[in-house]
């Protein structure tokens, strides 16, 4: 059955035409566009691009903070036959942004006002790009630079010199294979990888994830994460316009500082009944909490943490709240939220069912304050490549530390190293297969031929179906590091680059297991820093002498980031943010480098699981260090 995201708007449209669609606050309030009028604005500005000379096929860009023309560019995008290559508002021009729009062939670029600079820095290098389309009115357009308001002009004249039918001619050639976005992940390289996503992609893993949540045309949300985030994309976007719910984006600031500022207020505001959330999120409107009972002096203070400790004991793990014995503290629970939680509960806007956790994996602990008050966070799983939805806890069945249950339709199996299918309850690499599994990778038929094979999706992360059923994911299976914000990137072409460019650095490991931020394991070059030394007229096995070897590794280390000569080469979070220097190298005799002179990381890991856990703290973060001079006193 043809069913396109196309499609999939059409529908809504038809029956929810007068339901509020998008909410967006430019101002001092939140202004509701319905359904019908977005199908205006898509018609217009789809006309529009055609005008323009976007052809079916061609790749445009997307790079703008979340707002209601985002959601409108990308749609319209579809009604011109275009393919969407949405960025993210953090990249890096003159690295990470350039290779995206080069390597994704893109045609035309959609930008807001605040970030038109980024596209002026590099569009001399993109000799491609034909058109760029300014969603804000500004004082001046360069060359190839057109605003919004004259596209709507075009669009208008097309659509009264042409027939509906001849319009819309272009959205109903396109099939469910067809292309609709090129979302960019990060690859085993410094270069990242154009995830191919199709129209039926989108639509299937709308249709599988409402297995898993009921989700009616009276439901809002306020997306706060980015919208390129391919979890925002689907749940925060399609799922609601697939049920004629209503969504809004967070009022963007001067500075993305002012714009975060603003979650909380427009939280208030659009009294949203589902948030999605990331780990780094989750943490922040934590601490937030807390500070806020804090400030009502120590007696609040001191009946908030009773009243969470209460409350878990009773929640137990989810879904089995409120059994045995624990139902006798069901009055107790109930007064807590009657005098605390509730109050907690109104700077969410009141009416707040549950978040939704993606990206990295939430922390049990997180999950259990959460739903202690009131608002629970489910963990979900996915990845891009899978658009992105593989399974969630939800109100119909969670358990803490679980990633849910399975959409469906989806086969999963769980397999070793070489592939093969292990039995329930074994741990090895998640794969599945339905139809949300990504075309592919642009332009990358080598990585895409070893992730996916025979329709089957290699995730690259480790877990195991528990004998509840539920999948449970427990980290990552290769190599891969993984942000607290959930990006994934490979760690070799970094170590094996600093290594490379940095005299008195031998061997680095990288680690970030959904932390804050990347560490790395320094083994040092003994032979240059004794030449170091002598050249600075530093004694060997003295304090000066361990501050001198600190300062030259963090000297080389910082070459990488901002201001420095190789700072081009990777972007700045994926680069160590704290180091510990190690007593010893990695060699085959400790078994922390293999036969084929790779590193072991699972036993490196756990022989300085300590130190990692230091890099953690605010005093292993400073490199001058105890730790580190121990290691150092021994060269």
């Amino acid at each position: 059955m043809k069913k396109t995201i196309i499609d999939l708007f059409e529908e809504s449209v038809n029956k929810y035409a007068n339901n509020i669609f998008l909410l967006e606050k430019t101002a001092d309030r939140f202004e509701p566009t319905t359904y019908s009028q977005v199908k205006e604005k898509v018609y217009v500005l789809g006309a529009g691009l055609q005008a323009l000379g976007v052809k079916k096929g061609d790749n445009m860009a997307l790079l703008s903070e979340g707002r209601n023309m985002w959601i409108i560019g990308e749609l319209a995008m579809f009604y011109a036959g275009a393919v969407n290559v949405p960025l993210s508002v953090k990249l890096e021009e003159n690295n990470d942004l350039l290779f995206r729009l080069k390597h994704s062939d893109t045609k035309f670029i959609m930008t807001s006002g605040t970030q038109i600079k980024k596209i002026r820095a590099i569009v001399k290098d993109l000799p491609d790009v034909e058109k760029v389309i300014i969603f804000d009115e500004i004082d001046h357009y360069e060359e190839k630079e057109v605003s919004l308001s004259e596209i709507m002009c075009m669009g208008n004249e097309f659509l009264s010199a042409h027939t509906q039918d001849e319009f819309l001619s272009i959205s109903k050639s396109i099939k469910n294979e067809d292309y609709a976005t090129i979302t960019y992940t990060s690859g085993t390289t410094a270069d990242p990888k154009g995830v191919i996503l199709t129209h039926r992609n989108y639509t299937a893993n709308v249709e599988q994830a409402l297995t898993l949540v009921d989700i009616d045309e009276n439901w809002r949300t306020l997306i706060i994460l980015p919208l390129d985030h391919c979890f925002a994309h689907v749940v925060g976007f399609y799922i609601f316009m697939s049920q004629g719910a209503s969504v809004a984006t967070v009022q963007n600031g001067r500075t993305p500082l002012d714009t975060l500022k603003n979650i909380p207020v427009n939280i208030k505001e659009v009294k949203p009944y589902l948030i999605l959330s990331v780990p780094a999120l989750a943490k922040n409107f934590k601490k937030n909490i807390e500070n806020g009972i804090r400030s009502q002096g120590k007696f609040a203070y001191k009946l908030f943490k009773a009243g969470i400790k209460v409350s878990e004991v009773y929640n137990a793990e989810g879904d089995n709240k409120g059994k045995g014995a624990r139902i006798f503290l069901k009055p107790l629970v109930s007064l807590f939220d009657k005098i605390l939680f509730s109050k907690i509960r109104e700077n969410f806007g009141g009416e707040l069912r549950f978040f939704i956790g993606g990206g990295a994996l939430l922390d049990r602990d997180l999950q259990k304050f959460y739903y202690a008050i009131g608002i629970p966070m489910y963990q979900g799983y996915g990845l891009s490549e899978a658009t992105p939805i593989i399974s969630s806890n939800g109100p119909r069945r969670h358990t803490f530390g679980s990633s849910g249950v399975l959409v469906k339709p989806l086969d999963i199996k769980i397999c070793d190293s070489d592939g093969k299918m292990l039995p329930p309850g074994e741990k090895g690499e998640i794969v599945v297969k339905g139809e949300n599994v990504m075309a592919g990778y642009w332009k990358n038929a080598e990585a895409t031929a070893s992730t996916v094979k025979n329709g089957w999706l290699y995730t690259g992360d480790l877990g195991y179906i528990g004998t509840d059923g539920l999948l449970y994911v427990l980290g990552r299976f290769k190599s891969l590091l993984i942000g607290n914000d959930g990006e994934k990137y490979s760690p070799e072409g970094i170590e094996e680059a600093i290594v490379e460019h940095s005299s008195c650095i031998s061997q680095v490991m990288l680690y970030n297991n959904q932390n804050a931020y990347t560490v790395a394991l320094i083994v040092p070059n003994r032979e240059m820093l004794r030449k170091k030394w002598v050249t600075h007229k530093v004694k060997q096995g003295t304090p000066e002498a361990a501050s001198e070897a600190i300062r030259i590794i963090e000297t080389q280390i910082n070459r990488f980031k901002a201001g420095g000569p190789y700072s081009a080469l990777f972007p700045g979070r994926w680069l160590p943010a704290a180091f510990a220097v190690l007593p010893e190298p990695f060699s085959e005799q400790n078994q922390m480098i293999n036969s084929t002179m790779k590193m072991v990381r699972g036993k490196i890991e756990k022989s300085y699981r300590d130190r990692i856990d230091f890099l953690y703290t605010a005093e292993g973060k400073n490199p001058r260090n105890e730790a580190n001079y121990r290691s150092l006193y021994n060269y």
